[in-house]
């Protein structure tokens, strides 16, 4: 019997695990230390790419693959995979109790990251929460041309690998507002989740906007276990 459950889809990086755990910031380090070593920059012009092909492409690695060929699993070796989360990053019992009160008879629990399938099991898996997904659509860095959110094709890649049919079938939280915003365009039930102490966008991209996960029970109620 085909599998008709819709499915929720969760970001990793900033929404399974907060902010305040400065993962990005010791991964901007890295990112800005392969920018100069291997394109030969001083640290200011490396950041200064480094954020161009960030907001160009939702990736630095894209950027770096498309402009100067470099080979993108050796960058993930360096970047994503050189990151000491085994120090920053715990089990979330509280996370733990939310995935695990959603009902997996109505809904399909995914994972949708913009990191590498290493990185994106790494988390998962210090966060204690890995065998409460039934997978993971990630960028794939080895595969050319790359493909990540928010181009549409990474949508539609989700789509295909968490069989959900259609855009109706697909609920979506993700801390990056460009993400949601395309997801919404795309035709996705969409939250953009904006952590508390954090600025709200001056525009709303996606129709709902929650400060902590918690409040994904009181808005799709109809996946939760009663």
């Amino acid at each position: 019997m085909a599998d008709s459950r819709p499915v929720f889809f969760f970001d990793i990086d900033n929404c399974l695990y907060p902010k305040g755990k400065k993962v990005h910031d010791h991964m901007t380090v890295l990112i800005d230390k392969y920018f100069m070593h291997h394109l030969e920059l001083d640290q200011e012009e490396a950041y200064r790419l480094h954020q161009e092909y960030y907001q160009t492409y939702g990736l630095a690695i894209e950027g770096l693959v498309r402009h100067h060929k470099i080979d993108p699993l050796e960058y993930n070796r360096q970047v994503d995979d050189a990151l000491p989360l085994d120090e920053i990053i715990f089990p979330d019992p509280q996370l733990r109790k939310l995935l695990e009160d959603m009902d997996k008879s109505k809904v399909k629990l995914w994972l949708f990251t913009n990191a590498y399938s290493t990185h994106g099991k790494r988390v998962v898996k210090l966060l204690k929460v890995e065998d409460l997904f039934e997978g993971m659509t990630f960028c794939d860095y080895a595969k050319s041309p790359m493909i990540c959110k928010p181009h549409p094709e990474m949508f539609e890649k989700a789509i295909k690998e968490a069989s959900a049919g259609e855009a109706k079938n697909c609920f979506f939280v993700d801390d990056s507002s460009l993400n949601c915003r395309k997801a919404e365009q795309l035709g996705w039930t969409t939250t953009h989740l904006v952590e508390e102490g954090e600025p709200l966008p001056a525009e709303k991209p996606c129709k709902y906007q929650i400060r902590h996960l918690d409040e994904l029970r009181s808005l799709f109620p109809q996946f939760f276990k009663t």
